[in-house]
């Protein structure tokens, strides 16, 4: 029987929306034990954002399988010692509040690491644990808009654009998750805990490419190209004969090559102003109306068939319903269904990172709010009933 990458690691989940839960659930699907801390009464707040099945947010349920959910009313000093009776166990913290709500609770890194010198706590911030901005909030599109990347996103006349998910919040996640295991790893060989900082605008930032060195090193201010590629031509999206959308990438040399023999214009390959990449950047808006006027001609079975035939990358652009029967995506359970005790079936994304040795697992549906606050408090604390039935009486829990 195999075991999960991470099993019988014990991490403690109190962060809130999208970019803490997210990294809480990648260490769940990896087999972690995670317990979401979740504020006694209303929970996570995402809890409460549409759309809804069954009275439960399928918003909060994508973001919070494989854990546990416990109450706690952060405000009673009593719920702050479970809280720190717990870290004394746990090999994980994982939070998102402002920079100094945990320290106001008496639970922040320098309270915490002396109750657990194995620690690891990672925090995740708008803007830092320090720094000028540090005690503003932050959301992801807060990060998109000051990093530089909402100015990069949209068409060139228009509005500067927002991304059509929050994929700074997933980043930071990621970044919590890998900076995570690599605490782990270090653990190992000094048997030291430490603390994480992972910031959105820093996540944001980390991914604009030569933006930043172009704008530093060169005084030019990149900005929006819609969907055209700023480094490489053709590569954008064209419209076929059937009224579709699909992208093409065939900006370098051989693929360009590929694509005019498709097309059944090689010569175009020799024109000088398609010759090369940096020729067909130049112009751009020539070589794309080319290919626009072929691909009207050509419904998207057609376009799709003869230019990945040719071996040259493309898709449509598929909405939400034709992605959820995507049949490389079904193939490789990247959408699946879970059964949850009051929402029913519900579909989600699968497991990202397939493992040949310690695959990753859906082993645990999104939890209700308190639904194992007995359960954990006992397995964690070996609290009694009657001292869990008391606290909840008391409003602790």
């Amino acid at each position: 029987m195999t075991t999960s990458p991470l099993q019988g690691l014990k991490v403690l989940d109190l962060s809130r929306f999208i970019a803490g839960p997210h990294c809480a659930m990648l260490l769940g699907d990896m087999g972690a034990d995670v317990i979401k801390i979740e504020k006694k009464g209303a929970g996570d707040d995402s809890r409460h954002f549409p759309p809804f099945q069954n009275g439960e947010s399928l918003y909060s349920m994508a973001l919070n399988r494989n854990k546990r959910s416990i109450t706690l009313n952060f405000r009673d000093k009593r719920a702050q010692e479970l809280l720190r009776e717990m870290v004394k166990t746990a090999d994980v913290l994982v939070e998102n509040f402002r920079p100094g709500t945990m320290e106001n609770m008496g639970c922040g890194w320098e309270d915490l690491r002396k109750i657990n010198p194995r620690l690891i706590m990672t925090r995740l911030s708008g803007f830092g644990q320090n720094g000028p901005y540090s005690q503003r909030p932050g959301f992801d599109g807060i990060a998109q808009a000051m990093s530089g990347l909402m100015e990069l996103t949209g068409n060139p006349d228009g509005p500067p654009m927002l991304a059509g998910t929050f994929y700074i919040d997933y980043m930071s996640g990621m970044y919590a998750t890998t900076a995570t295991l690599a605490a782990l790893h270090a653990r190992e060989k000094t048997g030291k805990g430490q603390m994480i900082d992972v910031a959105l605008l820093d996540s944001a930032v980390s991914m604009l490419t030569t933006a930043v060195s172009t704008q530093v090193n060169q005084g030019i201010t990149l900005t929006r190209t819609g969907n055209r590629d700023r480094y490489s031509s053709p590569a954008n999206v064209f419209k076929t004969g059937s009224g579709d959308f699909i992208l093409i990438l065939s900006g370098t040399n051989p693929l360009f090559k590929r694509l005019a023999g498709a097309m059944g214009q090689p010569e175009l390959t020799t024109d000088p102003r398609f010759a090369d990449v940096g020729s067909r950047l130049k112009n751009a808006s020539a070589i794309e109306s080319i290919i626009q006027e072929w691909l009207g001609t050509l419904s998207t079975e057609q376009a799709l068939e003869t230019i990945s035939g040719a071996g040259v990358p493309c898709a449509k652009v598929a909405s939400p319903a034709e992605v959820v029967r995507n049949p490389q995506l079904l193939h490789r359970k990247q959408i699946v269904e879970v059964e949850h005790p009051t929402a029913g079936r519900v579909a989600m994304s699968g497991v990202t990172m397939q493992l040949s040795e310690n695959p990753l697992s859906i082993r645990r549906p999104p939890p209700s709010l308190g639904e194992h606050t007995g359960e954990v408090l006992r397995e964690w604390l070996a609290l009694s009933k009657e001292q869990i039935e008391s606290l909840d009486k008391e409003g602790v829990l």
